[in-house]
C-alpha cells in the first residue's frame, strides 16, 4: 500500500501551462500525477500561456494509466452490494477511477484546444487541481478501508467521449463537462444515501467525502456550461437547440432519473434544458 504522506509533487515538466498539461496527463505515476496537476494550478502565476500554440498531438493520443489497473468494458465491471467491506471497497474504487480520469478531461482540455481566452485555461487547472484532490481523499479512504486504486477492473467510458471530441472544442464542452460530469450530480445524493444507510465508518467517512466532491463538481459542470454557451455565442448557434442534436450526433448517454434539479440549477442549467433532460423533446 503507498503511504500517501511520503511522497512529494514531482517538478512541474514545463514553464508553460498546456504544454505542461499534456505532460502531466502522460505521466504513469497516479500519485504523482494529482500532486503535480495541484501544483501547477499553484503555481500558474509564475509560468507563462501560450493560447495559440498547436501542440504536437502525443502517441498514443490518450493518458497514461497505471500499469496493474486492468481496464474492461463498462458492462463487464461488477457491481457489488454496499453492505459488505468489499462491495464498499468496489463502490469507492469506481468512483476513485472516475475521478482519476477526470483529472485527464481537465488537462486535456487545457492541452488541445487553442486560441480560447485565458480564463478558459484558468478554469480547466483550477478543476484539474480540485480532480486530483477528490482522487487523493478518495484514494486514502480506500487504502484505509484494506484495499488500493488497481485492486479492482475499471472501464474508460469517460475517456472514450474525450476522444469522439477530441476534434472539435463545442461539442467537447457540451458532452463531457455537462452531460456525463454532470451525471454525477444525479447519482452522488443516491450513492450517499445507500452508505449511510449501511452507517459503517468506513461508509459515513465516504459519504462525508462525496460531501466535498459534490459541492465542488457543481463548479464543474458550471464550468462546462459557461463555455459551452460561449462558443456558441461564438458561432452565432442556439445553445438549448444544438445540445440534443450533438447528444445524437456524437451518441451520448441521456441522464438517469432522478435528477439532482437544485445542484444542476446551481450548475447553470435552465429550466427548458432541464425539462428536455427530465423527458426529451
Amino acid at each position: 500500500m503507498t503511504d500517501t504522506a511520503t511522497l512529494n509533487p514531482m517538478p512541474l515538466p514545463s514553464s508553460e501551462w498546456r504544454t505542461c498539461a499534456l505532460a502531466v496527463m502522460q505521466m504513469a505515476d497516479p500519485l504523482a500525477k494529482a500532486q503535480t496537476a495541484e501544483r501547477l494550478y499553484q503555481q500558474r502565476s509564475s509560468l507563462q500561456l501560450d493560447v495559440d500554440a498547436t501542440l504536437a498531438i502525443p502517441v498514443p493520443d490518450a493518458p497514461t494509466m497505471p500499469s496493474q489497473l486492468a481496464l474492461a468494458a463498462h458492462t463487464d465491471v461488477a457491481r457489488r452490494s454496499p453492505a459488505t467491506l468489499q462491495g464498499r471497497a468496489v463502490l469507492v474504487h469506481a468512483i476513485v477511477h472516475i475521478e482519476y480520469n477526470a483529472i485527464h478531461l481537465a488537462l486535456d482540455a487545457v492541452w488541445r484546444f487553442a486560441g480560447m481566452p485565458a480564463s478558459y485555461y484558468e478554469d480547466w487547472l483550477k478543476v484539474a487541481a480540485e480532480e486530483a484532490k477528490h482522487f487523493q481523499m478518495l484514494r486514502t479512504q480506500l487504502q484505509s478501508m484494506g484495499f488500493d486504486y488497481g485492486d479492482f477492473p475499471a472501464h474508460q467510458g469517460l475517456w472514450s467521449m474525450c476522444e469522439k471530441t477530441r476534434h472539435d472544442i463545442l461539442p467537447r464542452m457540451a458532452l463531457v463537462p455537462r452531460t456525463l460530469e454532470a451525471r454525477g450530480l444525479d447519482a452522488t445524493p443516491l450513492i450517499q444515501e445507500k452508505l449511510r444507510q449501511v452507517n459503517t465508518d468506513d461508509a459515513k467517512a465516504t459519504a462525508t467525502i462525496l460531501d466535498t466532491i459534490l459541492r465542488e463538481e457543481v463548479g464543474h459542470v458550471a464550468i462546462g456550461n459557461y463555455w459551452y454557451r460561449w462558443l456558441c455565442h461564438q458561432r452565432g448557434l442556439e445553445p438549448v437547440g444544438l445540445y440534443p442534436k450533438l447528444v445524437e450526433q456524437y451518441e451520448a448517454p441521456r441522464p438517469k432519473a432522478p435528477l439532482n434539479l437544485d445542484a444542476r440549477r446551481a450548475a447553470g442549467f435552465t429550466e427548458e434544458e432541464l425539462q428536455y433532460l427530465e423527458w426529451g423533446s
